[in-house]
């Protein structure tokens, strides 16, 4: 008889499933206007752009506990991995419902069009390149820590909702994850840049540009700007 072995799940996957599970359930409720998840849709959009540890009070909804839950197959997170994670489901949950906020569609989906890189580049004229907002994404890639990330993302989330452009926050809580430890932070902006060309190579028939090409690598102007 032949045992079949699955494979774990990683650390970021278990981080972005949980993010997408989490706002999926605020997100259904928020949109059939239901008090307890507009209520809590109010609480965490005051913690977009601010580190976790400032704000106690959200510790009930951003519920890290099946991260702490021994299942077959499945390892208990160290203590820096669960810091991580705490840290990278905070900060998606609270983004998210920043861009949820007043909206009566749904702003998580995990639709390709919405990696953060590909969201961002929707914002732009078609066959073109906004200066300033694609400024905005590149001081986002060059931030000096979580915290500083989310703050620069939040500004770019407040152009999406504007725009009723929608993100995927599963993944982005993932990318959050991975951008903490050693080297992730060029990795996170690698997948950036690589959904911001995909999306214009898909919509705008324009030459498949490299993915480090303005977004993984910031020109003087851009450091300067950060």
């Amino acid at each position: 008889m032949t045992t079949t072995t699955t494979a774990s799940p990683t650390v970021r996957t278990r981080v972005a499933e949980l993010a997408a599970t989490q706002i999926t359930m605020w997100q259904e409720g928020y949109l059939k206007d239901r008090p307890a998840a507009v209520a809590a849709l109010a609480r965490l959009r005051r913690g977009a752009g601010r580190d976790a540890a400032d704000l106690p009070d959200l510790w009930t909804l951003v519920d890290t506990s099946p991260l702490h839950t021994r299942r077959d197959n499945v390892r208990p997170l160290s203590e820096e991995e669960m810091v991580r994670a705490e840290n990278a489901l905070h900060a998606a949950l609270t983004l998210w419902a920043l861009h949820q906020q007043s909206r009566s569609t749904r702003m998580h989906t995990s639709k390709r069009s919405a990696a953060l890189g590909a969201a961002v580049h929707r914002l732009m004229p078609p066959g073109g390149i906004d200066e300033p907002v694609r400024k905005r994404l590149v001081r986002a890639g060059t931030a000096a820590d979580l915290t500083s990330l989310a703050q620069r993302l939040r500004d770019l989330v407040v152009l999406l909702r504007r725009a009723d452009i929608p993100l995927d926050y599963g993944l982005l809580a993932g990318q959050l994850y991975s951008w903490q430890w050693p080297g992730g932070a060029g990795t996170v902006r690698r997948e950036w840049g690589r959904s911001f060309h995909a999306w214009q190579e898909e919509n705008d028939n324009s030459p498949p540009q490299n993915a480090d090409d303005h977004l993984s690598r910031p020109t003087d102007r851009d450091k300067d700007a950060s």
